[in-house]
């Protein structure tokens, strides 16, 4: 307990200088104004903004991409309460309760909720992850490679089962990334595989421009027809304060919400999203007035907000303790930390405790600067909505481009990104989700690694993987998530996943 908390001061030190503290403001209104914007979303915000943070030292770099992410998660809520349109995915439950908070003249109380909500779980998540995060990373010392393996392919497996259509479309998209991260020099021989004679593709497809275009341009493709947006509803500041009687509904709602967030923030999965839906069916099954919900109740924007805030923290878990990204966004964070020449994994905490902690106690500070920005500047957020989408999208795709050419200062890169971008367009058209090919890039190397390293420990045999216990009960779970996905085309019956959104309607 007593390390902890110096080791606390030690992360208040680093996140608390003047640099940092910048770079994490710059995240974070960045961020909440990537979740105001329809459709954006933080993978693409930070996927945008990934290359901008070549010239930054790893802490301030690492800082200010959580701050997108997590303020995301704040602004996603405003265009939800105010327009009914969700700016990224986790929003969608808030959409109900909040507009229609919003349209009986309670839209400041809904946004301010929202906010205080996000606030609390924000923090308090970032203490249970504080606490869990070290334990967990003194446990993964004892992973060899076919543990790692084994862990890394139940990854795969519970992204495609968490996804919210079939799961063998979400396993198609992961063995597509798993093959794109085949493409450059073989780590262990050398030998130069799949780059048909062009030189840039040695080193390897990169995340940032196969990012860019399955999120940023793909996106802009599907919401370029458009149709008119909705009529904004602008809240005064002295209407923002809710009454007694909606923050005591407030409460327990906000509590509950975080600890389902959190645990369930930890487990791989588009976990943000799954924790909304899981915080407003518990809510509504626990009131005393279900008929509210879906009218205006409190408890369905306190319980999903407060929730898809802790599911930030706790995806941030297995990637500080494991190396493994839970969920995409937390792909583009490892990857940014490998471009900064740091090594994710358990290791991390001991070979750079000052990032580590530095980057805990950022949260912190994190969800103080996103109160401030949430509850007043509200209005100021809103009138982003007013720039024309005519005006918008080519302003985005213009820095898109420059983006991803000052990278590598590649052009290949650029034709990577407009292709994928084609891809993702037609692939969300035709309802694949495409987060599992950005997870299966970033982690194509690390499992081929892991795998080859396996069977030379075993002299090829396969069995290594089921005789270690620990691989063997990874593997176990991974069978029975395959089992569970199974279930409905054996029973003819719909289960819960599909109750989630579609990316495409995110």
């Amino acid at each position: 307990m007593l390390e902890t908390l110096q080791n606390l001061g030690l992360g208040f030190s680093v996140a608390l200088a003047p640099h940092v503290l910048w770079y994490g403001f710059i995240g974070c209104l960045v961020g909440t104004l990537v979740g105001v914007l329809p459709g954006v979303g933080p993978l693409a915000g930070i996927s945008l903004l990934l290359p901008a943070t070549y010239g930054l030292d790893a802490t301030s770099a690492l800082v200010m991409l959580a701050g997108i992410y997590y303020g995301a998660m704040y602004g996603g809520s405003t265009t939800s309460i105010l327009m009914r349109i969700p700016g990224e995915a986790a929003s969608v439950m808030t959409c109900i309760d909040g507009y229609a908070m919003a349209r009986k003249g309670r839209a400041g109380p809904a946004l301010a909720i929202a906010a205080v909500g996000s606030y609390i779980a924000g923090t308090v998540s970032v203490v249970l992850l504080m606490f869990l995060a070290p334990p967990l990373a003194a446990f993964a010392l004892r992973f060899g490679p076919p543990e790692y393996f084994s862990l890394l392919l139940l990854g795969l497996l519970v992204l495609a089962y968490m996804n919210s259509g079939s799961m063998l479309k979400g396993l198609a998209m992961a063995a597509l990334g798993l093959l794109l991260g085949m493409i450059g020099i073989d780590q262990m021989s050398g030998y130069f595989r799949f780059a048909y004679g062009i030189a840039e593709l040695g080193d390897g497809i990169g995340v940032v421009p196969v990012a860019v275009g399955l999120f940023g341009l793909a996106e802009i493709l599907l919401t370029a027809g458009m149709a008119n947006p909705p009529e904004v509803i602008r809240p005064k500041l002295r209407d923002l304060l809710p009454s007694r009687q909606e923050w005591r509904e407030a409460n327990w709602p906000i509590w509950r919400g975080t600890v389902i967030g959190f645990l369930i923030g930890i487990i791989p999965g588009s976990a943000h999203v799954i924790s909304t839906f899981v915080s407003y069916a518990v809510e509504r099954k626990v009131s005393k007035h279900p008929e509210e919900f879906g009218r205006g109740a409190v408890a369905g924007v306190a319980g999903p907000e407060s929730a898809n805030n802790a599911a930030t923290s706790g995806a941030f878990v297995p990637m500080l303790a494991l190396g493994v990204p839970g969920v995409p966004v937390a792909a583009l964070l490892l990857a940014a930390m490998m471009v900064h020449g740091v090594t994710p994994g358990p290791l991390l905490i001991h070979q750079d405790p000052k990032l580590f902690w530095g980057f805990i106690a950022s949260m912190y500070v994190g969800n103080v600067i996103l109160l401030i920005l949430n509850l007043p500047l509200v209005g100021l957020f809103v009138n982003l909505l007013r720039v024309p989408y005519p005006v918008m999208y080519p302003i985005i795709l213009v820095c898109s481009i420059l983006g991803v050419y000052a990278v590598n200062s590649s052009v290949v890169d650029v034709w990577i990104m407009l292709a994928t971008g084609v891809l993702g367009y037609v692939l969300r058209k035709l309802d694949f989700e495409t987060a599992p090919i950005v997870l299966g890039l970033v982690l194509a190397p690390m499992m081929e690694l892991s795998l080859r390293q396996s069977l030379a420990m075993s002299a090829g045999s396969y069995l290594i993987f089921v005789t270690r216990p620990i691989s063997l009960v990874l593997l176990g779970v991974g069978v029975v998530l395959v089992v569970l996905a199974l279930r409905p085309l054996i029973t003819r019956s719909l289960d819960w996943r599909s109750r989630l959104p579609a990316e495409s309607e995110s």
